[in-house]
């Protein structure tokens, strides 16, 4: 079992996307990537956690590569906006690939540089890629949120 955490906005239509994928065995959303200890969505929603809507993603190597889990992420947001997605704006719904080890780190670095040289988005891409840190789950409500409610996304 691999752990990927990424960050493109509400977390919602995020996590729902990710778990449409064969191979990936469990999600759940919350925050990371911020200062505060045990944030609270209220919290987070002040800006000024330093946090990010995150989705935590298990999944199993040997059924789903990493670079399938990227380009989920990639397809699912504009990483050109900064810290905005959609109607939602502040630090909290940034782009965010938070990496677990070397060669997720390396593989995000090149799927990025990839879709960059592509021509895809006429603005520049703003996507962080930085370090995983420690990942808050967010409230039992924000979970599987968009399923709960017998709907498929919630992007405009």
């Amino acid at each position: 079992m691999a752990k990927a955490t990424f960050a493109a906005g509400c977390f919602w239509g995020v996590e729902a996307a990710f778990r449409q994928i064969p191979g990936v065995t469990s999600t759940r959303v919350g925050y990371t990537g911020g200062e505060m200890k045990d944030p609270t969505y209220k919290d987070v929603c002040t800006d000024r956690t330093g946090h990010a809507e995150a989705v935590e993603v298990s999944y199993e190597p040997e059924k789903v590569s990493y670079e399938v889990l990227l380009n989920t992420f990639w397809e699912n947001h504009d990483p050109t906006q900064l810290n905005r997605q959609g109607p939602d704006f502040g630090s909290q719904y940034r782009s965010a690939i938070f990496y677990h080890s070397p060669e997720q780190e390396q593989a995000a670095r090149e799927s990025k540089e990839k879709l960059e040289k592509s021509g895809k988005f006429s603005r520049p891409i703003v996507t962080q890629i930085v370090p995983a840190v420690m990942f808050y789950e967010a409230e039992d409500y924000h979970q599987q949120y968009l399923e709960k409610r017998g709907l498929a996304h919630c992007h405009i």
